[in-house]
């Protein structure tokens, strides 16, 4: 058995379904009720391109999931799977099902899916460049009533004080990591149950990704599902209570944060840590693609 994200801190790391056995026992499933739940999905983009190869997640209430793997593996995907947003780049589930609070979602558009509490914060920090930052806030909450969205405006600025600061700022003119913030801060106008975000700290200079995640780990602490998909595995796997590594469109490897940080192959392949502890050189590390221990 698989161990879901709820399992307890420390439990055992799973291999996925085209890996070798695991070194240990799996630690059962979730411990909280299901929030999202992706059973056997797979993903075909023009009809004729498989991406994902049936793959199964489960992000329980207030949970945080971290999505890892090499770019390519299948990890966008995922979350536009979930969104809806696949239609609009020929992409289509073609086999299993996507259910949120126990209803499936797979066959819905995506502006239905936000009606029901799931924000997709894309990569690429998508603001709308010509208009002030407000006005990008304000777009954000326009399924609310007024009253509701302007609470939701001056919680947004208490979690961004900078953003505050930047409400009249044309947001075409703002830097990477306020952009960023704005997009996060867009989305939480909306008060979702679930927020899956894409790349955060994509480009971002150190202080700004430290900003960002100090941001992310507030947000968990108000009962905010999360979904993180992120190359800076260390900062991930921090917020994160639960673990998915994906590569070319399967789940090989998943666990708890705590045994994904102290798995070898995740110490070695992404966090550059030998098994001592050690940072390792790239030179030490560039064989990633010859060596991955979990496919076999």
């Amino acid at each position: 058995m698989v161990a879901g994200p709820g399992a307890r801190p420390g439990g055992a790391l799973t291999e996925g379904a085209s890996g070798s056995a695991p070194s240990t026992e799996s630690s059962g499933g979730p411990g909280g009720s299901p929030l999202l739940e992706l059973s056997n999905v797979e993903v075909t983009y023009s009809g004729v391109i498989l991406v994902l190869k049936g793959i199964n997640i489960i992000v329980p209430e207030r949970g945080c999931v971290a999505l890892l793997g090499p770019n390519g593996a299948g990890k966008s995907t995922t979350l536009k799977a979930v969104s809806g947003v696949l239609k609009t780049e020929e992409g289509l589930v073609s086999a299993g099902q996507v259910r949120f609070a126990g209803e499936r979602i797979d066959t819905l558009a995506a502006e239905r899916t936000v009606r029901r509490g799931i924000l997709h914060v894309m990569e690429g920090r998508k603001v709308l460049e010509h208009m002030t930052v407000e006005q990008n806030l304000v777009a954000g909450g326009h399924l609310q009533r007024s009253r509701d969205a302007k609470e939701s405006l001056e919680l947004t600025y208490e979690y961004f004080p900078r953003l505050a600061d930047l409400r009249g700022r044309t947001s075409g003119y703002l830097s990477g990591g306020e952009q960023q913030m704005l997009v996060i801060g867009r989305a939480l106008m909306a008060r979702p149950k679930l927020m899956m975000i894409d790349e955060p700290s994509l480009g971002l200079a150190p202080l700004m990704v430290e900003e960002i995640f100090s941001i992310l780990h507030r947000l968990r602490q108000e009962d905010l599902a999360l979904v993180i998909v992120e190359q800076n595995t260390a900062a991930a796997l921090a917020l994160a209570d639960y673990g998915y590594v994906l590569d070319n469109g399967r789940i090989v490897l998943d666990g708890t944060a705590e045994s994904l940080r102290s798995n070898e192959d995740i110490r070695e392949f992404y966090l550059g840590l030998g098994a001592t502890g050690e940072r390792k050189s790239f030179r030490d590390i560039k064989h990633y693609r010859r060596r991955k221990r979990w496919l076999g």
